[in-house]
This record gives structure tokens, sequence and C-alpha cells, in this order.
């Protein structure tokens, strides 16, 4: 049975929102992480590979891998909520499949089900090679919380 791609509804201007909080994040520009793209229940952040997030073997580290794909998830849960709402992950589980080996890793992130407090959004990590040709090398299952009303947490 095909599956249907949802249609979120979304806010005027939250892709700007989204852009504003991912610019604000220090751990994704510690990484050198960038947003590229954001739509509704879907963002896509790509990672350079260099040698100061790589591990023994000369592999992007999954630690920093999961942490891109987290963010991935977080804002593409964020697309869907309303101004001045915020999102936490409150819990992941990432899959390594294969090594971190490419030029850059492309991370995608997708709500998967939306709901008014709890969130269930999926993630890839894809390694890109010089040539383009791209090796699915992680995936991320996460939940996100909805956060209102706290101080200091919102889009």
């Amino acid at each position: 049975m095909p599956t249907q791609t949802p249609s979120w509804k979304t806010e005027p201007g939250f892709e700007e929102r989204v852009r504003a909080s991912f610019a604000r994040q220090p751990a994704m520009v510690l990484i050198g992480a960038q947003l590229l793209r954001v739509e509704p229940g879907e963002v896509e952040i790509v990672l350079p590979a260099r040698p100061e997030i790589t591990q023994q073997h000369g592999f992007v580290h999954a630690g920093i891998i999961g942490a891109a794909l987290d963010s991935a998830c977080g804002y593409a849960a964020l697309t869907v909520m309303p101004a001045g709402t915020g999102v936490l992950t409150i819990e992941y589980k990432v899959n390594c499949l294969s090594p971190g080996v490419g030029e850059r890793i492309r991370l995608v992130g997708r709500v998967r089900k939306a709901g008014r407090t709890i969130m269930l959004a999926e993630g890839d990590a894809l390694a890109v090679a010089a040539d383009g040709s791209e090796k699915l090398v992680a995936t991320m299952t996460a939940t996100e919380m909805t956060i209102r009303g706290r101080e200091g947490v919102s889009d």
C-alpha cells in the first residue's frame, strides 16, 4: 500500500522562525552544520565532512551525526508548531548502518505524526560522495515535545 505524504498545517513565517532558531544554535555552528531546506514537516541540514568531526578511523563520528539528526528532526517538528512554541527532544534512537564517509553528510528530518503535545519524527543521514552518489549511513526515530509558556524555550 503506497504511503501518502501528509500536508502539514503551518503558520505564516514558519521558515523564518526555524532559520532564526537554527542560527542561534552554537552546537551546529561548532560542527559546521548548515540549514539548507525548510518545508512544512521536513528540514534538510548539510554537514561538511572535516577532520575535526571524525573518529579514529576517519569516519564522521556517529555522535556528531546523531546530534545533527536530532536537530533535523526537532526543526522538522518546529515547522508545524505555532509561533512562540518551542520543541524539545524527549527521546531518540539512532541506527548506524554504515560508516559516515563522503564529502558531506545530508540529514533529512521529517514529521511522521504531529500531535498537540507529542510528535514523532524520523530522520535519515546520507553520506554524499564527490560524484553526488549517496549512501544511507544512519536513521533516527525521535519523540519531540511541544513546549508552551516556558521562559527561554520558544521558536
